[in-house]
């Protein structure tokens, strides 16, 4: 017997799983929030050294004192990291001068001024995160996703040992805590390990929300529940846009985006635990209350099996045991997807970041960018609703991945001056690589086995926070070769969508219940259901 078939009986898609999604999809929206809060709470607008002594000037306009005070770069634009030592008057006649002894030109000595028109306050005016400092302004991203690289792990193993609700529950109050407690930080310091400490718990609820989703569907509507909570993802990503235009002040903005994280707290009361976890796990009782509840919404009222049948399923597929990521490599097939899984995802996540942490020199704001970027990936998760069924997983997970590197390696040769063209290269960039994102969560879902599932997604999603930590990173490649960082996420993208190729076929599979399901050749079901039409699972269990 099949998990499947139980819920062919008390209804694979109906009014149960319904008010669960909405509640999950509601929960996901916090993701993309916190995720993506980089842009805005690191962001460095324009600034320049403070000129000390600027009120002696007062004959002066500011453009004629930043003139003698600051040398320009070969653009032109006002140098941002240096300053004369001493006032260049006679610039004031001749501006197109550039001194040639470059010994009076020397790093900042007073500190910045920048410019507030756009950002009133961010981690990098806050505690001058600039020139020799810039460092520490991107390793905030990466102190972060060290946080989500080690709660993947972490969160992987828990929710397999102890549950996906109850862990969930954790995820959530624990974000709730130390999202907050960033948002009090009075230093630099307290600020990288309260944000590591929010990536560590946020990484339950990456990890959690779409298998809990996934295990309580039938077979014919997981890519739609797979694409439907990855929505909400986009949705999220859209109101970080909004909230971030709304309030310019670093320590509110995290206030305003750690909030919901409350209402997700309440609503989680209704949301039962996985069935499948509980039978894996010999809980048959709980399995049984929940199966019962979901038939009786769902309108079967016929639905009747006992507690003991479900032990049976248990038994019979030895779901039961201790395992943990070391069980991922210890068999041949099992090996083999752990290790390409792993490196599609890193690649997915590195691609994703890249694009989504560079919103500037498109010829838009960094909100419009950051919406923009959001709104693209809707259609791009609709499209692959249809090509997952379609073309499969597999082509659909490689090919996304290589088309948004190519839209990378584009947007290197094109001038800068070709903004327009530039933002169209790059948006359609970012719906390639969100619909590699979308594919990859539910395609990783449906390779591993319930008994593994959760430890299969912590071990994948401690590749993809790996290579979401070493993204931001790579900016700073640009003082070696200014197109390194774009070179380095196109190689990346295209290499791991070609590794993708290596992975099974999971379109109209049943979901694995045991190791052995893996081992064996996985059995196709029809699209239309997972068992015969007619036919009760009474039937089925002799």
């Amino acid at each position: 017997m099949k998990f499947e078939d139980l819920l062919v009986e008390i209804g694979g898609f109906g009014r149960f799983q319904i008010l669960i999604l909405s509640i999950l999809c509601l929960t996901r929206i916090n993701l993309p929030m916190h995720f993506l809060l980089h842009n805005f709470l690191a962001a460095t607008p324009s600034h320049h050294c403070a000129i000390p002594h600027q009120e002696a000037f007062v004959n002066l306009t500011v453009e004629e004192v930043l003139l003698i005070s600051i040398p320009r770069k070969p653009d032109g634009t006002f140098s941002s990291c240096e300053m004369f030592s001493q006032p260049q008057f006679h610039l004031l006649l001749n501006s197109s001068l550039q001194p040639e002894n470059k010994s009076i030109i020397q790093p900042c000595q007073h500190g910045w001024v920048y410019d507030r028109s756009q950002f009133t306050s961010t981690i990098s005016t806050q505690w001058d995160l600039v020139c020799e400092q810039r460092g520490l302004n991107q390793a905030t991203a990466t102190f972060f996703f060290i946080g989500v690289t080690i709660g993947a792990v972490v969160f992987g193993y828990l929710s397999d040992r102890f549950g996906r609700k109850s862990m969930l529950q954790l995820s959530l109050v624990c974000s709730m805590v130390f999202g907050m407690l960033s948002a009090t930080s009075v230093s630099y310091t307290m600020l990288a390990i309260t944000r590591t400490l929010t990536g560590v718990a946020l990484s339950g609820l990456s990890l959690i929300v779409l298998p809990l989703g996934m295990e309580w569907v039938d077979v014919q509507h997981r890519t739609f529940t797979g694409i439907l909570i990855s929505i909400f993802w986009s949705v999220g990503n859209m109101l970080l846009a909004l909230a971030a235009y709304l309030v310019r002040e670093w320590h509110w903005l995290l206030v305003a985006v750690t909030g919901p994280c409350l209402l997700s707290i309440i609503c989680l009361w209704w949301v039962p635990e996985s069935a499948r976890w509980l039978i894996a796990k010999g809980k048959v009782k709980q399995a049984h209350r929940h199966l019962l509840t979901c038939a009786r919404m769902n309108g079967r009222k016929d639905f009747a099996v006992s507690p003991e049948a479900l032990t049976r399923m248990a038994t019979d597929k030895n779901m039961g045991g201790s395992y943990s990521c070391i069980s991922l490599f210890r068999t041949p097939v099992l090996r083999k997807i752990s290790l390409c899984s792993g490196v599609v995802w890193f690649g997915v996540a590195f691609s994703y970041y890249g694009m989504s942490m560079n919103l500037t020199g498109f010829g838009l704001s960094t909100y419009v960018s950051q919406f923009v970027f959001g709104i693209i990936e809707i259609p791009a998760k609709i499209a692959m609703y249809v090509v997952v069924n379609r073309v499969g997983r597999r082509q659909s997970q490689a090919w996304t991945l290589i088309l948004a590197g190519v839209c990378i390696g584009a947007n290197i040769a094109i001038p800068k001056s070709f903004t327009s063209l530039r933002s169209v290269v790059a948006t359609v960039g970012k719906g390639f690589s969100e619909a590699a994102f979308t594919t990859v969560f539910l395609y990783t879902s449906e390779l591993y086995p319930t008994i593994l599932r959760q430890n299969g997604m912590g071990y994948t999603s401690f590749m993809a926070r790996l290579g979401a930590a070493l993204a931001p990173l790579v900016f700073l490649l640009d003082k070696v070769w200014r197109s390194l960082p774009e070179v380095t996420y196109c190689s990346v993208a295209v290499c791991s969508g070609a590794v993708a190729f290596l992975l099974p076929e999971t379109l109209n599979v049943r979901l694995p219940e045991g190791i052995e399901d893996i081992e064996k050749p996985q059995v196709k079901v029809p699209p239309e259901a997972s068992a015969p039409e007619g036919v009760p699972l009474q039937a089925l269990l002799k």
